[in-house]
C-alpha cells in the first residue's frame, strides 16, 4: 500500500466549547423553543452537525470579524464563531446575525 503524501493528510483537530458559547446556544434554543420546538430542534441539529465538521477542516469559513477567529454562518441568522489553537477548534460564541460583536 503506497503512503498519503503529508500534505494530503486529514488532521483530525479536537473541539471544545468556551462556557460563553454553551451559554449563547442555551439561550437561542430555549428562546426558538418557547414558539416552535421542533424549529429549536431542527436548529441544534444543524449546529452540532456543523461545528463537528469543523474537526476535519477547520479553516473552511472565513476569517472572523475579530482577529484570531473565523465565522460559520449556520442558516442566515446564526453564526459560529470560532478560533483555531493549535489542534483544538474553540467554538467561542454563537451569536444571532443582527446582534452588534
Amino acid at each position: 500500500m503506497q503512503k498519503m503524501p503529508a500534505m494530503l493528510k486529514k488532521t483530525k483537530f479536537e473541539l471544545r466549547w468556551r462556557k460563553k458559547a454553551g451559554t449563547d446556544l442555551e439561550l437561542i434554543i430555549g428562546y426558538i423553543s418557547r414558539d416552535n420546538l421542533d424549529a429549536a430542534e431542527a436548529l441544534l441539529s444543524e449546529i452540532i452537525e456543523k461545528t463537528g465538521k469543523l474537526t476535519v477542516n477547520p479553516s473552511l469559513y472565513k476569517k472572523g470579524r475579530v482577529a484570531g477567529t473565523r465565522e460559520m454562518v449556520v442558516r442566515k441568522n446564526y453564526i459560529v464563531v470560532y478560533a483555531i489553537v493549535n489542534d483544538v477548534v474553540w467554538i467561542v460564541r454563537i451569536l444571532h446575525a443582527a446582534r452588534d460583536f
